[in-house]
């Protein structure tokens, strides 16, 4: 079977030595920053257009984060199936074709004062169901798009335009509802997916489809797979750690959020703007966070360096709830939090994912990958519901206290868990069997599972 690991294309062209002298890659980058530009500016754009044109309550923001988020814990998993048996291209273009359709529809709706929250509740829950399979399949094209020594850098680029749009969206998000409107906000992000649809559709490389060669075994059913991802996960310590540890983390940061968003422009009445800056600034810490995860887990160990960054950029918002007022000493302490937090933040994503594949068996990767974004994201929806009921029951102030708090968990799971202890040096299991447990590079024979 054809694959991007070989010498020439599926089309019978030769690929490129240099991966930015690849016309299909930079079509595919091209499109994939557009789209992430356009996810990152409408995160910010919709709760915005809620809080400040529809008045939204706390209770109804919370309500329309969760349904933004739901499609993680209802789609994810099906996601990775579908997406296998089909051509990432075709996914990405009808999901970025679908999203700005979406958004430019409900932009025109706004202008002429037809959006209201229910039609708002049900553009949030397409935009992130369209997110969901689109975020799985740009990921998957790189494997088939590029040969393998041109991997890591691909992977590198693409990652890079995700932390970039994570600094630019909010900020382009807050900059438009607060200078123009915020339906044009809206409009702007539909924009960002049509130009993504157009670059990715130009994509000429036929792409081969795993398992779909003629003699090759059928896999199996989309449950089992399921099934086995799930078993391995729950069964390995490590792992289970970092499934308890993101849940608690995914799900008091949702919940803060929530308040958060109602904190910044509601108690300390900042401009839509300021609001964007402060959350972007996350992305600048990102960057800062991807460095030190090079460096530091190899000179103090995994365990000591996972703890000690989610201590620190959980707990950074902590501070939060003592700011009063616009003055610039507050918006340089949010800038500041923001930047820790993201510092934090990024350097467990970056250790933890290191510790992820270095303890999981090559025919497990992608479902031990699935299974922790399922159980770590699929509890957001009830942490913004929660959110937004103790904005309304406890006020600003001390929800953005107690969910701060509750952020600390996940530092604290980790911390009694076997993964603190993980040091300088990692164990590799990646050539382990999932199946029979078997070791090395020849598995038996009379496996049937073994890859």
């Amino acid at each position: 079977m054809p694959s991007a690991s070989s010498a020439a294309s599926d089309s019978g062209r030769r690929v490129p030595s240099s991966l930015w002298r690849d016309v299909d890659f930079r079509r595919l980058w091209t499109g994939q920053t557009a789209s992430q530009l356009g996810e990152h500016t409408s995160l910010v754009v919709l709760p915005l257009f809620a809080v400040l044109t529809l008045h939204a309550s706390a209770g109804e923001l919370g309500v329309l984060r969760a349904v933004g988020q739901a499609p993680i814990l209802l789609l994810s998993l099906f996601a990775g199936a579908w997406v296998d048996g089909w051509r990432t291209r075709t996914t990405m273009v009808l999901t970025d074709a679908g999203r700005a359709l979406t958004l430019g529809a409900a932009a025109v709706a706004g202008l002429i004062g037809r959006l209201g929250l229910p039609a708002l509740l049900v553009l949030a829950f397409a935009v992130g169901a369209l997110s969901v399979f689109f975020d799985v399949a740009y990921q998957a094209s790189a494997v088939r798009l590029v040969t393998d020594d041109q991997l890591v850098r691909c992977n590198s680029a693409l990652e890079g335009s995700r932390s970039a749009a994570q600094v630019g969206g909010p900020a382009l998000g807050g900059a438009l509802v607060s200078l123009l409107s915020a339906p044009i906000a809206v409009a702007s992000s539909a924009l960002f997916f049509a130009l993504s649809c157009l670059s990715i559709v130009r994509i000429r490389r036929i792409e081969s489809i795993p398992g779909s060669s003629a003699g090759v075994e059928r896999p199996p059913r989309v449950w089992r797979r399921i099934h086995e991802g799930l078993r391995f996960v729950v069964g390995h310590p490590v792992l289970r750690t970092v499934c308890l540890a993101s849940a608690a983390f995914q799900f008091s940061f949702a919940a803060m959020m929530t308040v958060y968003l109602l904190f910044l422009p509601r108690e300390l009445h900042l401009s839509g703007a300021v609001v964007g800056l402060a959350l972007a600034a996350t992305g600048p810490g990102a960057l800062l966070g991807s460095l030190l995860a090079a460096r530091l887990p190899n000179r103090f160990g995994h365990g000591p360096v996972l703890v000690s960054a989610a201590a620190i950029g959980d707990g950074v918002f902590l501070c939060v709830p003592a700011l009063h007022g616009s003055c610039p000493a507050t918006v340089a302490t949010l800038f500041a939090a923001g930047f820790v937090f993201g510092t934090g933040g990024q350097l467990v994503n970056v250790t933890v994912m290191a510790v992820r594949q270095v303890v999981t068996p090559d025919g497990m990767q992608g479902r031990a990958a699935a299974t922790i974004t399922f159980v770590g994201m699929g509890l957001t929806p009830l942490g913004s519901l929660l959110g937004g009921y103790l904005a309304e029951g406890w006020g600003l102030r001390t929800s953005v206290l107690v969910t701060a708090a509750a952020m600390l968990l996940s530092p604290a799971v980790m911390a009694l868990s076997p993964l603190a202890h993980l040091g300088r040096t990692l164990t590799s299991s990646r050539d382990r069997c999932c199946h029979c447990g078997d070791t090395g590079a020849g598995f038996p024979a009379d496996c049937g599972n073994c890859t």
